[in-house]
């Protein structure tokens, strides 16, 4: 496991943290897990520059042979400390920014999972345990929270996931759309998967989107650890 992101880096610092690592042509990783988003819109990066630089790199580690998994802007909007109609804007230029990413990376081959408001009731009822100091960014806590989120896509691109849940499940409105509807979709509704499906045809490419379910892990009880002899 390595990790090459920075606090506060934005989209434009993606060609640094590939170029370290597709540094060592022997090491390429099996899989890289990209968070970008938060910090192009609050510094208001041009949504298709924030894109152009997030493309390249999802291009750059397809080539390379690692499997590709992003988790899309989050929705700002629920950000306690951010008020109307900051708010309203906040969320408005997260949902787009997302939508915009998952087209770009599904035509370069990788998968996105949208994280969307996913968290939020989850940090607004642990804001202590999951907010840093500053009430924005994640605490150690909040970060894996947000992994956990994508954890099942990473097993999936992997092939670690079972094999029967592949398949497009109708009751959970899973199937095959352009990558456009697919976008546009996957940004209104948190944890929804994209990754793309079929060659362009008529309507343009399309995608597989995927509502995955996300499993607890139970929290060992006293009573079921088993002391050591």
């Amino acid at each position: 496991l390595r990790n090459v992101a920075v606090p506060g880096a934005r989209s434009d610092d993606l060609d640094r943290q590939v170029a370290l690592v597709l540094g060592e042509p022997d090491r390429v990783p099996d899989i890289c897990v990209i968070m970008i988003g938060a910090n192009d819109v609050t510094h208001r990066m041009p949504p298709t520059r924030s894109v152009r630089h997030l493309s390249a790199a999802v291009r750059l580690l397809r080539a390379a042979g690692a499997e590709v998994v992003v988790g899309t802007c989050p929705d700002l909007g629920t950000i306690e400390p951010v008020q109307q109609p900051l708010r309203w804007l906040a969320r408005r230029a997260s949902r787009q920014l997302a939508a915009a990413q998952t087209i770009g990376v599904v035509e370069q081959g990788g998968r996105t999972v949208s994280l969307g408001d996913l968290l939020g009731p989850e940090f607004a009822a642990n804001p202590r345990e999951l907010f840093g100091p500053d009430n924005y960014h994640p605490s150690a806590e909040g970060y894996a929270t947000a992994a956990m989120a994508v954890l099942p896509t990473v097993c999936a691109a992997l092939g670690l996931w079972p094999a029967e849940e592949e398949r497009p499940d109708v009751s959970r409105r899973e199937g095959f759309l352009p990558v456009a509807r697919a976008a546009a979709e996957a940004a209104s509704e948190a944890g929804t998967e994209v990754t793309a499906a079929m060659p362009t045809g008529p309507r343009g490419p399309w995608a597989l989107l995927k509502r995955r379910r996300r499993r607890r892990v139970p929290e060992p009880q006293p009573n079921q650890i088993t002391p050591s002899p």
